[in-house]
């Protein structure tokens, strides 16, 4: 594959350092700026986001180092059956645009945990915010580095331990001094940076193949189903179908990290449209990422790892001069990925712990200061956890964030969907889930991942299906709580919270059908190869 290192002109130095520098400056004016009060400004951006900046922010959330290396991979491997976890999340943004959304801007609240606590009291609000910061510091930090450390190495050769050292202290950096509008306006710039590095990735490798009809003649007719049969080993239809959104409801309804940028946003229009809009971006998940390791496939066969398809791509198209845009394009995704997590868990902790149970009479100044340290202590565990991480071999990227999600989502999505859905549903039965049931839940995985893993005992369903049973199993279970409950704490909406409950204004809904007729022709498109 090469180092690029090696590589490097005058003009990739030039590239890096100018990036650099227009990536401080963002953050500094983001930062700095004397208009609204510090603690608004670190974890709600002062209530100042508008639909660009929440649909970049969430797309740069989600777009961590893992798709870069794992969409491409898949792509070279199966086709693009793996950008269903893109195109069919816009079911699960409309359901967090039109649903959760008002509920959570009318509560008025900085946290999920928060929210949940308005509702069901400070045990349930404790429990959550507890199980948020572990999913946080797992699925977010610790393996969103991981994957960036495991993409600086194969670059730059440099070990794990300077690679994520570095990279977690430039992402911390943001967080610490400019918190969700210092990454917000970073990640819109970076956005746009990524789209246009991708797309000229794929361009030249189009070119070198001879163009759309040529890489699809010369690739299999199934490469280019996003369903695909149920005797598929890998992605059957019937697992993305249920297991799927078990996952989606927790990561894109629930998540503190992706919900955050909405509830920063300047009123409740705003917040819709860009959901709306990080659903047009999904899009481009195909073309920018997917397409790139299929291009792969056709030039150059016969890879031992499909983990190298991306880096194989960029050290033999990418002429001197633009290797300096991948390395960029590198920090870029971390830096959006790793900044959002940090502002995430320093708000969660800062807010559900420090302020609720340690400090209630704590002053702005004191909050600030113990949101910043939580991003210091974020910094040092998400670093040894990835030195842990790295020791175990074998890992399937893609499979392993997915299956760890799958794991850690079906507690939140019975809590969340019964609470906004069913308003019969009692405190007993919520905290049951969370406690017990996440043990339930983490234990299943962890028995899955490590103790008993499927390449050695072959009797696990398919981990989405898995994930789908566990669901239902504790939604069931949550449901006869409810209904046996003799002394059952349910949460009554009184008239002034109905009040502020706004409904969606007519240029959201022109947005959502509009994604959703785009969305269902492309399903239909792309089947019956």
């Amino acid at each position: 594959m090469g180092n690029i290192v090696e590589r490097l002109t005058s003009l990739d130095y030039f590239i890096v350092i100018a990036y650099l520098i227009i990536l401080m400056v963002i953050g500094y004016r983001a930062s700095f700026s004397k208009k609204n009060s510090e603690g608004e400004t670190l974890f709600l951006a002062s209530k100042s986001l508008g639909w660009a900046s929440i649909g970049f922010n969430m797309w740069g959330t989600n777009v961590g180092p893992s798709m870069l290396l794992a969409f491409a991979s898949i792509g070279y491997s199966t086709g693009i059956v793996a950008v269903n976890f893109d195109w069919y999340a816009f079911v699960f943004l409309f359901l967090l645009a039109i649903v959760f959304a008002p509920k959570y801007l009318a509560a008025k609240v900085s946290t999920m945990p928060e929210f949940m606590g308005k509702r069901y009291g400070n045990s349930t609000q404790n429990i959550l915010a507890w199980y948020a910061l572990i999913k946080i510091l797992i699925s977010w930090l610790s393996l969103g580095l991981f994957a960036g450390g495991f993409l600086v190495r194969q670059i730059l050769g440099i070990p794990m331990w300077q690679s994520v050292i570095v990279l977690v202290a430039f992402a911390g950096l943001f967080t610490f001094f400019g918190g969700l509008k210092a990454i917000a306006r970073v990640n819109v710039f970076q956005m746009i940076l990524l789209i246009a590095v991708s797309l000229a990735l794929t361009l030249l490798g189009l070119y070198k193949v001879g163009g759309i009809e040529a890489l699809y003649s010369k690739t299999p007719g199934h490469y280019w189903n996003l369903i695909q049969p149920a005797s598929d080993p890998k992605y059957p239809w019937y697992a993305i179908l249920l297991g799927y959104p078990v996952a989606a409801v927790a990561f894109f309804c629930t998540d503190q990290a992706m919900v955050q940028s909405v509830l920063g946003a300047k009123n409740l229009e705003q917040g819709q449209l860009g959901v709306s809009f990080i659903g047009w971006l999904k899009i481009l998940s195909l073309p920018l990422f997917i397409i790139t390791g299929v291009l792969c496939f056709v030039l150059f066969p016969g890879l031992k790892d499909p983990n190298e398809a991306y880096m194989t791509m960029v050290t033999n198209l990418f002429p001197p001069g633009m290797n300096g845009l991948v390395i960029v394009v590198l920090i870029a995704v971390l830096v959006g990925t790793i900044g959002s997590s940090l502002n995430s868990l320093s708000t969660v902790f800062t807010m559900d712990v420090y302020v609720k149970n340690i400090n209630p009479q704590a002053s702005n100044k004191q909050i600030i200061r113990v949101g910043r340290l939580s991003v210091i202590a974020g910094c040092v565990f998400a670093v040894m956890m990835v030195l842990a991480i790295d020791n175990i071999k074998g890992l399937n990227l893609f499979d392993v964030f997915q299956s760890v999600l799958g794991f850690i989502a079906p507690p939140l999505s019975v809590v969340f969907l019964l609470t906004v859905f069913w308003k019969s549903t009692t405190r007993k039965a919520v905290n049951f889930t969370l406690s017990a049931g996440s043990a339930l839940s983490l234990g299943t995985g962890a028995a899955y991942l490590w103790v008993l893993p499927p390449d050695k005992y072959p009797f696990w369903p398919h981990y989405l299906i898995l994930s789908f049973i566990i669901f239902v199993g504790l939604l069931l279970i949550a449901v006869l709580i409810s209904l046996t409950d003799r002394n059952p704490t349910v949460y009554t909406i009184n008239e002034l919270d109905k009040s502020t409950i706004e409904k969606p204004t007519k240029r959201v809904w022109v947005s959502w059908i509009a994604l959703a007729v785009v969305m269902i022709a492309l399903y239909l498109f792309f089947n019956g190869h």
